[in-house]
């Protein structure tokens, strides 16, 4: 049985950016499919856009992320981050309020344009490639299925053939690992699109989509730009596995809801969205990309460890009647940790999350109360009455 200290299942940007912050131990990284970023990681346009609003924690977390992973991209590999800034454009007129309502909270400094703001600090990240980078010094192993995990002594063996002292889900929206009903994780799905124009966009825009700059120059007057992304949500589940890339006949997803007439409903809103926000000519679709964003309830990501609920009910039973007990008395899976819930803002929160579960893990750093999984389960708890 081949042993480990380090295991992180889910090879997107969460668990890349996990596994990159351990890089220097025995760390594996596992993916069901044959490489990196291929589910939900592989449709993102990887756009780094501040959040605009009113002062909140969620806010402060975006804020704080930004500026994190600007600068650790950048360090990384700056050829795999494009910063030529971003600009945010109201939807409309009652948007337009809100805008400058917002403007003496902005966390970044702005200038006015072409009737929105612009951020200077606004990136795209080339998604694939930035995972593959994240990971290239990391032991890896690709087209394997975690089917079940189990605690032995000091231990957590994976089917029976992978031993581990620290077990890492960065799963998104699949949480079949996780046996607990608090863990509750929707599937955002949407669609990205990748196009030809001979439109040069010289800085990202956001405003009912993104559009990227022109980042790739495919030949004279002629430019690659990315296009996302749609919203969905369907109460199915996938029958079978999803790769999170063109796939046309889409038969492996009619039973969620996801139909063809959909995806081209899709493609066709995204054109019609972007070119309320910039004139595309002579435009071409390259290809399509569809999957499932993961998100928790109220927004926040979940990070560290994962609290059994069971022996915590079964030595707390007045938890059920709202009794307080502090969280630092619940009982958790031990070594057992988690990343997920980061939604669409995944390579935003990714590196300043993985930076803080890896220091929780080694060095016993603390995480603040509104990204721990212990609200989730407070929630849940009160529920049971």
């Amino acid at each position: 049985m081949k042993n480990y200290e380090y295991v992180v299942v889910g090879a997107g940007i969460a668990g890349s950016c996990v596994a990159h912050f351990l890089k220097d131990d025995n760390v594996l990284l596992i993916d069901r499919f044959n490489d990196v970023a291929q589910f939900a990681s592989g449709v993102a346009g990887g756009f780094l856009s501040p959040l605009l609003g009113k002062p909140n924690k969620f806010k402060d977390l975006v804020t704080t992320s930004l500026k994190f992973a600007v600068d650790f991209y950048k360090n990384l590999d700056e050829n795999l981050i494009v910063q030529k800034g971003v600009l945010r454009v109201p939807i409309d007129d009652e948007d337009k309020i809100k805008f400058e309502e917002y403007k003496k909270h902005f966390d970044f400094d702005s200038i006015e344009l072409e009737g929105g703001y612009f951020f200077k600090i606004g990136s795209q990240v080339f998604s694939y490639d930035m995972c593959k980078k994240l990971t290239s010094n990391i032991d890896k192993l690709f087209n394997y299925d975690v089917k079940h995990i189990y605690k032995k002594e000091d231990f957590w063996i994976i089917n029976d053939e992978i031993k581990t002292k620290n077990l890492i889900l960065t799963t998104g929206s699949d949480i079949k690992l996780i046996k607990e009903e608090y863990i509750n994780i929707r599937a955002v799905w949407g669609q990205r699109i990748d196009i030809s124009t001979t439109t040069c966009i010289d800085f990202n825009y956001h405003k009912e989509c993104s559009i990227s700059t022109s980042h790739e120059k495919l030949e004279d007057d002629l430019y690659k730009v990315s296009i996302g992304a749609t919203h969905h949500r369907f109460d199915g589940i996938l029958e079978k596995e999803y790769k999170a890339f063109e796939n046309p006949d889409l038969e492996n997803l009619s039973n969620i809801g996801y139909t063809n007439e959909l995806y081209k409903k899709d493609t066709l809103e995204l054109l019609a969205k972007a070119n309320d926000i910039r004139t595309l000519n002579d435009v071409k679709v390259l290809k399509k990309y569809f999957g499932p964003r993961a998100s928790s309830f109220d927004y926040f990501p979940l990070v560290g460890n994962i609290i059994d609920s069971k022996k915590t009910l079964n030595m707390f039973p007045y938890l059920k009647n709202g009794t307080h007990v502090k969280s630092d008395r619940f009982i958790r899976y031990e070594n057992l940790f988690l990343l997920n819930g980061v939604g669409g803002r995944g390579f935003v929160l990714s590196p300043y999350l993985a930076k803080k579960l890896v220091d929780f893990i080694k060095k016993k750093d603390t995480l603040d109360d509104e990204i721990v999984v212990d609200r989730l389960f407070k929630k849940w708890v009160r529920r049971l009455k």
